[in-house]
């Protein structure tokens, strides 16, 4: 399996030249993350940023994420125009020799936090969710989460949490399909593989609907358009969430289509709530070792990365996103994956 690591451009308090020195990450994961969902891509942005990356000795192996704009989401009359533009962005992606495509379908939001630094035991500070603070939050008024006020003004928030009453898990996910069978042979064509990355958390979040949550989600996505390019990012934090998910046995189910590994561990403190914690498999209720091991047997070539870390050693910065945590957490990986490597030549 090939090391990556995200890093979100110029701006990123993790340089480039950093993210070099960790042992054995030779790819880094990113985006054009200045353009707003549904505007194309152009080749020449594309290019741009894989020559930082490359300036560093590194590798631009997965962008994460193009944004799927809510108009594809909610199935109205634009979306034949944002798809459009979508297969645009993989256009200029492909030319530029990248393979491998992360994206996500989760309607008006991505990953959702309570609270992005909630004190450990050990002193450093991590992500959580507690489902009683979501509930608190009043349905007539902005959700008050981390990052939520700051992705959309309150006007833009309501006027999309209004064209939601209507779309159910049913019409999302007929979306979903809709937006796959478009999309997916323009990826064959251009060689790409779409790795969708599950629901974060993995059930409906102030009532806006998730259909990537569970086996049988992801079952229905893969068979919605059936070819190896419609794919899988294997989140195992997301999917570990759940306590209703066998890790090992979605790998088993789902190897051949899985393109992207999200490596993460979390502690289930009740149902629908969790903590994100240390990589390391007796941290957390993931069997993070067991399922990265599988995926390492059966998936040697896909590139994977450490997801999220806690905040350690003083360091501030991007939370989940700081160094230290996150090189120790690609260490601990790498030595899993050598072990399988070593018994497999034994």
């Amino acid at each position: 399996m090939q090391m990556t690591m995200r890093w979100f451009g110029p701006a990123d308090p993790v340089p480039l030249w950093k993210l070099r020195q960790v042992p054995n990450l030779t790819g880094i994961v990113s985006a054009l993350h200045d353009v707003p969902p549904g505007v194309p891509w152009t080749r020449p942005d594309v290019a741009a940023l894989r020559a930082q990356v490359e300036s560093a000795g590194l590798q631009l192996s997965v962008i994460e994420s193009i944004p799927v704009h809510e108009d594809i989401k909610l199935g109205n009359a634009h979306r034949d125009g944002r798809i459009q533009a979508f297969i645009s962005c993989l256009e200029a992606v492909a030319a530029e020799g990248i393979r491998v495509v992360c994206y996500n379908f989760m309607p008006v939001f991505d990953w959702t936090r309570t609270d992005l630094a909630m004190r450990l035991p050990d002193g450093s500070t991590t992500l959580t969710f507690r489902q009683a603070d979501v509930d608190a939050t009043p349905g007539d008024e902005p959700p008050a989460l981390p990052g939520w006020a700051e992705a959309y003004t309150v006007q833009e928030l309501q006027a999309l949490r209004a064209a939601y009453t209507d779309i159910d898990a049913a019409k999302l996910r007929a979306n979903l399909a809709y937006f796959l069978q478009a999309v997916v042979p323009e990826a064959a064509r251009l060689n790409v593989k779409l790795a969708i990355h599950p629901d974060d958390p993995p059930w409906p979040v102030l009532g806006l609907p998730r259909v990537v949550s569970t086996a049988d989600d992801l079952e229905f996505l893969l068979n919605a358009a059936p070819d190896e390019h419609n794919g899988l990012t294997f989140c195992t934090g997301s999917l570990g969430a759940w306590s209703g998910h066998d890790l090992p046995a979605m790998v088993d189910r789902f190897a051949n289509r899985i393109h992207f590994v999200h490596a993460r561990n979390v502690r289930r403190i009740a149902e629908r709530d969790f903590d994100e914690v240390a990589h390391i498999s007796a941290h957390g209720n993931v069997q993070l070792a067991k399922t990265v091991m599988k995926l390492a047997r059966l998936r040697p070539g896909v590139p994977i990365r450490p997801d999220h870390g806690r905040m350690i050693w003083g360091e501030t910065g991007r939370p989940g996103y700081g160094l230290y945590d996150r090189a120790l957490g690609a260490t601990y990986l790498q030595g899993l994956i050598d072990a399988v490597e070593e018994s497999a030549h034994a």
